[in-house]
Formats: C-alpha cells, sequence, structure tokens
C-alpha cells in the first residue's frame, strides 16, 4: 500500500514575496530550470528523513530533485548508495532511475533563496511543510541535519525546547524528548570538502552511526 500524501506547497506558492520575486527572475532568465519550490524526494514510511537549509541554484532549482546536479548531490547519493538508502545509478539528473531505501530527502526551505540565505521570516512561512511531513512519517526514527542551520530548523519543527540542550556538532546524534534521534553533519558542500572541513570519511561516519540506530 503506497504512503499517504500531504499538501506540498504549490508550484506557484505566494508565501515569500522576496523568493517569489527571485523565482519569477530566475524564470525570465532560465526557462528550462525548475524555478520552484522543491518537492521531497522518497517515501513518507521512510526512516530516515535528511534534512537540508534550502535548494540549491544550479542544483534542486534546476533539476527539481533535492541535491542533484551540484557537487554536494555526488557526495550525498555516492554515500546512500554505499550505505545501502538508494539503489541505481545517481547521474544528477531526475530521470536517472535512482530511488531511496528506507530514507527520503526534504529541505527546510523550500524555494531558492537569494546567496543561499533564508531570511527568518521564510523559515517561519515554510516551516508547516516540513511539519506536515513529519507529521505523516510513522516509522520516523532518525533525522539527518545538514548543516546547523537545518539543525536549528529541525528543533523548531519539532517544538524541541530548550534548543541549546542539543547543539549542532558533527557526528553527534542526539536522543530527542519526541522519541526521535537527530543526527547532526556539517552540510556536504564543495566548499566543505574543499576546506577539509568535512571529508568522505566524516560523512561515512554520521551514516554509520545512523544504521546503527535503524537496525
Amino acid at each position: 500500500m503506497a504512503a499517504p500524501a500531504f499538501d506540498e506547497p504549490p508550484l506557484d506558492c505566494p508565501r515569500c514575496p522576496r523568493l517569489v520575486a527571485f523565482r519569477h527572475e530566475l524564470q525570465a532568465k532560465y526557462p528550462d530550470w525548475g524555478n520552484a519550490p522543491v518537492r521531497s524526494f522518497g517515501n513518507l514510511d521512510a526512516g530516515l528523513l535528511i534534512v537540508g537549509l534550502a535548494p540549491g541554484m544550479k542544483g534542486a532549482n534546476r533539476t527539481g530533485r533535492p541535491f542533484t546536479g551540484d557537487y554536494a548531490g555526488d557526495l550525498l547519493y555516492s554515500t546512500l548508495l554505499k550505505f545501502g538508502f538508494a539503489q541505481g545509478t545517481y547521474r544528477a539528473d531526475p530521470n536517472d532511475g535512482l530511488h531511496l531505501v528506507g530514507c527520503r530527502i526534504a529541505n527546510a526551505v523550500r524555494c531558492l533563496p537569494p546567496e543561499n540565505k533564508p531570511l527568518p521570516i521564510e523559515f517561519t512561512a515554510c516551516r508547516p511543510f516540513l511539519q506536515a511531513e513529519l507529521a505523516m512519517m510513522p516509522n520516523l526514527k532518525v533525522i539527518l541535519a545538514l548543516g546547523k542551520g537545518a539543525h536549528d530548523q529541525i528543533l523548531r519543527a519539532l517544538t524541541v525546547r530548550p534548543a541549546g540542550s542539543y547543539p549542532f556538532i558533527h557526528s553527534r546524534l542526539h536522543a530527542l524528548p519526541t522519541g526521535l534521534h537527530l543526527a547532526d553533519s556539517y552540510h556536504c558542500s564543495r566548499y566543505n570538502t574543499n576546506t577539509g572541513r568535512l571529508t568522505t570519511e566524516m560523512f561515512h561516519d554520521v551514516f554509520e552511526k545512523i544504521r546503527h540506530v535503524l537496525k
């Protein structure tokens, strides 16, 4: 039986005027790109939810699939394949046939923000979509935050307080009062890997811990 659906933001979502204006600008400049709120990828019956901050300009905003088409996706999807959370071949194309196994990917903000920096009011406007998503994942055990921004938004979406009791620390696995585990990782961006802040081995270590919890 297929998992139930939930209401994703409409492709012409009007909630955030700044993001709407940026979307229209990019639609005129790059008419072949997605340039719309990016839908989550994977099934709602997954045990793992990976949450990023927002779509990347030439990644998800262009292709319409989370972390698809940029460097962050290269590292993320190769890791998901390695740890059995994905099957198929990742080709940075939403039509590559890749599918997720026990895993779902979402963003705290569904639209591309200028300079990759959502405003607080935009996090607030988009949060109901993440909260609705979480509420419809009956088998969810672990949420992986890619970066501190995603970590903070997950705690807000779950209304976990005090948030300071669960600091963002790479490779830390927090047991939340909701019964879920929150795993932290530095974002798998090209900047973080080029500077050595995040290595492939460090990223894999996070997934080793997640796999242990999901056994």
